[in-house]
């Protein structure tokens, strides 16, 4: 297996750091971090670390999120630096107890080979961040409404105001660090990053990182005195929020909605709302820190009622969950996202043709690498315990290289083959973080010539991308066909063999009175072999096709228990 770190250079699989350039090289898919966690895939890159979907063996298999802080230093004093600004991140995190804040589980030193590396373990965010929903939206060709933003303050304001109340600013809030988390259909304040703590003004962390684009904020949207001074006060947080509602209700950058010459914004121009929202978000804006809003409260009692609440599953056709996480600065988008770094100030947006997205490893700047499912999924699958007629087997897919960025292929209209593909998954809502890994897999095993080689836009690929639709649509046929209720297909990618052992529990404990396990397992049997007659049960993937005989059996449970 090969790893590519962010400058592209190829790696031997069993390399921790690039031979080439020195950089961390992200952890293996199914690499153990102290003896607990196990790595289920890679979710993002920032300037200081990575952050890693992983299980956590010790708690019943529960997902996490592992976020490694692992700052490419060498001097003492810096190492040093780095782990103050850990220490510091993982404080604050164990003093914010709110619950649209992930909730903090630990923090790790571990060595490995001859270096320290340090982790943070938070929840896992079961949602779409902000900047997603924007994109798919766009795609439809809408937006936010101004309702829809003034329900998303009213929702997020308590949160601010909650933080600061801690003393704590959070110095990054923008539309990917805001999560529509599915289980409640509330927004979540996510990555809270340690560097973020420390005034830009302290020696090392300026001077030597501005050199990799590691700035404080995002450019357009954090305030002048972040930026230029490395000062941050409760207003500044205030400040970026009102830049991220513009966006939302704009889908513009604010470098478009902003004048830098003459130092306005583009109210009635580009930004179109109610007088009374626009005050509200004008003194938001205020170049003064001293002009704005102080406090969060205060916007709210100015804040207009949203008068057709809509929440962010109305304009979406995807009532889906993208794998995104807390501290992730960027996560692995909907197949039709842009693939767009914004985590730093000077990073520039680098897009993808739309096709391509669900193969390829995306490089965004200096502050990310996304992963998607090609191959992540796969190497995952380790050989559980037999479960009665499943066993599952290990796979291991091709490593897909990087590709250097395009320009946007964007489909030609909103009927296109794949955005048909899309429609249909979410009217399903079934996750794309199990949709895709899924295809890629049965493409690839059906294509194994294809290792170590990416799809491009070129004429000769047209014949594959067609392939990998062709796949695609054959798996959404056998999804409807299985007719599984709304709530498995939802959990399609999260069974595993703890699920089995909870029916076969509640088979001997009577609750499903003389209804057997074996007659569970028979049952489920005789409707997965009707779908997919040419699969051997002995040997399905847990990720895969496995997936679904435990959606089946989830069903039957159901069907049981409610006496059908």
């Amino acid at each position: 297996m090969q790893l590519y770190c962010s400058k592209q250079h190829t790696n031997n699989g069993s390399n921790r750091f690039c031979t080439h350039c020195g950089e961390p090289l992200p952890l293996a898919v199914g690499q153990m971090v102290d003896n607990r966690y196990q790595i289920i895939r890679h979710l993002g890159q920032g300037g200081f670390g990575r952050t890693y979907l992983a299980e956590d063996r010790s708690k019943s298999h529960q997902t996490c999120v592992l976020k490694e802080f692992a700052p490419q230093v060498q001097e003492h004093q810096d190492l040093q630096k780095a782990k103050e600004l850990f220490e510091r991140e993982a404080n604050v995190l164990k003093k914010l107890q709110h619950p649209q804040i992930p909730r903090f589980h630990a923090s790790l030193q571990v060595k490995i080979g001859t270096k320290d590396f340090f982790f943070l373990v938070q929840d896992y965010v079961d949602g779409d961040n902000y900047y997603q929903l924007l994109e798919q939206r766009e795609t439809q060709g809408k937006t936010f409404s101004e309702e829809e933003v003034i329900t998303l303050l009213q929702q997020i304001l308590p949160v601010l105001s909650y933080i600061h109340s801690r003393d704590v600013v959070h110095r990054d809030i923008s539309p990917d660090n805001l999560i529509w988390r599915r289980s409640d259909n509330l927004p979540v304040l996510i990555d809270f990053g340690g560097v973020k703590q420390l005034p830009a003004s302290e020696g090392f962390w300026r001077t030597k990182l501005v050199g990799n684009n590691t700035l404080l904020g995002k450019k357009g949207y954090a305030p002048e005195e972040q930026l230029r001074q490395g000062k941050a006060f409760f207003s500044s947080d205030l400040y970026s929020l009102a830049v991220t509602a513009l966006v939302l209700l704009t889908g513009q950058e604010p470098q478009k909605l902003y004048d830098t010459y003459q130092g306005i914004w583009g109210w009635g121009k580009e930004i179109r709302v109610s007088p009374q929202l626009e005050a509200v978000l004008k003194k938001m804006l205020a170049y003064k820190p001293s002009d704005r809003y102080q406090r969060a409260e205060q916007i709210l009692r100015d804040l207009p009622s949203a008068t057709a609440t809509k929440s962010p599953g109305n304009y979406i056709t995807s009532k889906i969950n993208t794998m995104v996480v807390a501290p992730g600065r960027q996560r692995a988008s909907a197949v039709m996202s842009r693939f767009q770094s914004k985590t730093q100030a000077i990073s520039k947006p680098i897009s993808f043709p739309v096709w391509i997205r669900p193969f390829v490893m995306s490089l965004g700047g200096t502050a990310l690498v996304v992963l998607t499912g090609a191959g992540a999924w796969a190497v995952v699958n380790a050989v559980i315990r037999s479960v009665t007629s499943i066993t599952i087997p290990s796979i291991s897919l091709p490593q897909i290289p990087q590709l250097p960025g395009g320009k946007p292929d964007r489909e030609k209209g909103k009927n296109s083959d794949l955005q048909k593909i899309i429609n249909r998954r979410q009217e399903l809502e079934i996750t794309e973080g199990f949709f895709i890994p899924f295809v890629d897999n049965l493409f690839y095993t059906k294509k194994p010539e294809l290792k170590g080689r990416s799809l491009t836009s070129k004429p000769e690929d047209a014949g594959l991308r067609n392939e990998w639709s062709g796949i695609a649509n054959d798996l959404l046929n056998k999804l409807e066909q299985a007719n599984l209720s709304t709530a498995s297909r939802r959990k399609l990618g999260k069974y595993t063999e703890q699920d089995y052992e909870t029916w076969r529990r509640q088979a001997r404990s009577g609750e499903f009175g003389k209804y057997t396990i074996d007659q569970l397992t028979k049952d489920t049997n005789e409707k997965f072999d009707r779908l997919f007659p040419d699969q051997q049960r002995k040997k399905l993937n847990q990720q895969t096709f496995g997936q679904i005989w435990y959606a089946i059996a989830a069903d039957q449970v159901s069907n049981v228990r409610s006496g059908k």
